[in-house]
């Protein structure tokens, strides 16, 4: 019986040493870690509007022809840069030589009927002044002379219209841009209305955003905002030059186009963008919601369905605080509860963080 007492004591004695050393293996005070923290400063003077949108060129066309023949050859690929009048697609013209031909031969012909037909005319209305000629053969001469004059002009018509026809045949860029893809090869057939190449405006751009019905009465032309690239956070100035009044075709979703101003050479058409616009609120509005909580994506944490912030402690400690959020405002988001104003969390760590954990703020950047 001693003996199991003893036994009993002596493991007792190992396991609280055991703690002991643990303990201070991972006591927090150790190494604190360098930390980056941002005090909460509330939104109470402006509220926030916020859409996603995609960036598109302002100038962009889908090129196609009037007249049916096959492709001879294709002068432009995808991503080449073309200016202005620059050949892009050949379409065979063999009939169009064949049929121009016989339009100079018709002119060739109403020339010769219309210049016989004007000195008919001419020898008649002399002998008519000579009293030589009756007026029945002067108005003959006259009505001939007319219908030459009016069939030699309908020939020259059809020479403008086979000109015409040629410009078709030779689809060229409409303004400087690039090629964004082709739909045809040599050989292929090309057909009235089917697009051959599509071409984009290389330097201009402008975001098409897409706003629900609660939020669009507050857009109006001309306001400023802030276009954030979702690939890479970058924020560009943009301004409202068009605000659609139906939303019939676009699933309750008011289509917003805007003009973007410096825009990196890094964005091209086809990103998608948050768009942000800042919206003044009246007295009533900001009495009854006078704060508006935003913190930087960047500085969330995310387990599973759950998302948190780490706040700074008055022991300068990290505690992990779990949030709910609400709208996104580019890089921002907002918190609807878990932190209250004016509250200190932490933006970035050089170290991995838990509940507890030793800091030091350091502005580092």
């Amino acid at each position: 019986m001693q003996k199991k007492v003893y036994l009993l004591a002596v493991s007792i004695a190992t396991l609280l040493a055991s703690c002991s050393k643990e303990s201070k293996k991972i006591n927090p005070q150790a190494n604190p870690i360098a930390v980056k923290i941002q005090q909460l400063v509330p939104e109470n003077q402006t509220g926030f509007v916020s859409a996603s949108g995609t960036i598109e060129s302002e100038n962009s066309a889908n090129l196609s022809t009037r007249m049916m023949g096959y492709v001879t050859s294709v002068h432009a690929k995808v991503g080449q840069k073309v200016s202005k009048g620059q050949l892009l697609v050949s379409i065979n013209t063999t009939d169009l030589l064949a049929k121009k031909a016989q339009v100079e031969a018709a002119i060739l012909q109403a020339n010769a009927a219309f210049n016989n037909a004007k000195k008919d005319y001419e020898r008649f209305t002399t002998l008519f002044a000579q009293q030589s000629a009756s007026q029945k053969e002067v108005d003959d001469m006259t009505s001939r002379y007319e219908m030459a004059k009016a069939g030699l002009e309908a020939a020259k018509q059809q020479r403008n219209e086979v000109q015409a026809q040629f410009s078709y045949a030779n689809i060229t860029a409409p303004f400087a841009g690039e090629v964004t893809n082709t739909f045809v090869k040599p050989g292929d057939m090309a057909n009235p209305g089917m697009p051959l190449v599509s071409i984009e405006g290389a330097h201009h751009f402008q975001v098409t955003a897409r706003v629900s019905e609660s939020d669009i009465s507050l857009i109006t032309s001309g306001m400023k905002a802030t276009a954030v690239v979702k690939s890479s956070q970058q924020s560009i100035p943009a301004t409202v030059i068009e605000v659609s009044g139906s939303a019939k075709n676009t699933g309750s979703q008011y289509l917003v186009k805007l003009n973007l101003a410096q825009v990196p050479s890094s964005v091209r058409s086809g990103m998608f963008v948050h768009v942000v616009f800042p919206i003044a609120q009246k007295e009533s509005t900001a009495a009854s919601n006078p704060t508006k909580i935003l913190v930087p994506k960047s500085a969330l944490i995310t387990q599973g369905q759950l998302t948190g912030i780490y706040i700074l402690s008055d022991k300068n400690t990290a505690i992990l605080r779990w949030l709910r959020i609400g709208k996104t405002y580019g890089s921002q988001v907002e918190v609807l509860s878990g932190l209250s104003a004016n509250e200190t969390y932490i933006v970035r760590a050089q170290g991995k963080l838990f509940t507890g954990a030793a800091v030091k703020v350091y502005d580092f950047n």
